[in-house]
């Protein structure tokens, strides 16, 4: 199914009214989430929204899921046994499901009521990707259930995000070997950022560097390093800051006048730099993630070439028992 069909489902089922929408995954599928939660929390009136790691909503199941709740799943296998667990108790409560893999034959898909089965790859165009996806299928359910003003430009938006990417990888392609060659044999990285995107700021930390690259990584918020975290700063640690386009540039633009003068080792990512002000400042915010997280694989990509220590690699993960 696409978008806009299961969109109207979803609305003509519930007799156009919403409760709240639950995004409900694990590690990189959760950080494609968190886009669509913060935009439901800025712009939503009357839409409730929950954004939790799977397991946990297995264990704490919300006690006011209803019929006319909405989860979003997601797991990129398909078959993620928290993620498969988290749908089956969100059908079982009478909610309706969604389920987005790149697997025909997930599992999830055994207990979602409307499925995506979306692209994944380097030539598929980033519209089609989950993240997203997953915020397009939140910003239309908003816009149908209680409007959204900037409905409009955010669809514009998503018609040119694959270029302002295009573009940016291409500026960044010196840039992140660069980084890796400066940088590669560190043993820590702080990773900043705030607003929409510090889903991936997160997502960077615990996926590209923890889990893929094996390095020790701390996701910070910049809204937050002035409260404790600065303390640990100084010129031996390297620093990532994504800086974003919008309403939380300010925070991330105050942390980097800091760093530039107490820290050396500082990679500053800018959204502005990297083209993304062609996108109406209405919705601009929204679509920090999607650049950033196309923009970040290029420079994991660029560490892992640096360490000999391909992406795919794992010590534990679906090797031992957990």
């Amino acid at each position: 199914m696409d978008v806009s069909k299961i969109v109207d489902q979803v609305v003509k089922k519930n007799e156009g009214e919403g409760t709240e929408i639950y995004f409900v995954a694990c590690g990189g599928s959760l950080v494609d989430m968190y886009v669509a939660d913060y935009f439901l929390k800025s712009e939503a009136k009357k839409i409730g929204t929950g954004w939790y790691t799977a397991n946990e909503f297995v264990h704490v199941l919300p006690k006011r899921l209803n019929e006319k709740s909405v989860v979003i799943l997601c797991s990129h296998g398909g078959d993620t046994p928290e993620t498969v667990a988290a749908a089956k108790a969100a059908k079982e409560s009478g909610a309706q499901t969604i389920g987005l893999t790149h697997n025909t034959k997930a599992g999830l898909l055994k207990y979602s009521d409307y499925s995506l089965v979306y692209e994944w790859g380097d030539e598929t165009n980033v519209k089609n990707n989950p993240m997203a996806l997953i915020l397009d299928l939140t910003v239309s359910i908003l816009n149908a259930v209680e409007g959204y003003s900037a409905y409009n430009d955010f669809r514009t938006g998503m018609e040119r995000i694959n270029s302002i990417i295009e573009k940016a990888r291409k500026l960044v392609a010196v840039r992140t070997k660069k980084f890796a060659e400066k940088y590669g044999q560190e043993k820590l990285f702080y990773v900043l950022g705030s607003g929409p995107s510090f889903g991936h700021v997160y997502g960077f930390s615990i996926c590209s560097l923890m889990e893929m690259q094996w390095i020790n990584a701390s996701a910070v918020h910049t809204g937050e390093y002035f409260h404790g975290p600065f303390e640990v700063t100084d010129k031996e640690t390297p620093y990532i800051l994504l800086v974003n386009e919008g309403r939380t540039r300010a925070l991330d633009e105050r942390a980097k006048l800091f760093l530039d003068e107490y820290a050396e080792k500082v990679e500053i990512v800018d959204a502005k730099e990297l083209g993304l002000g062609t996108i109406e400042d209405s919705v601009i915010e929204f679509f920090n993630p999607i650049l950033f997280y196309s923009v970040l694989c290029e420079y994991r990509e660029a560490l892992s070439v640096v360490h000999e220590h391909p992406l795919e690699t794992r010590r534990y993960m679906g090797k031992v028992n957990y």
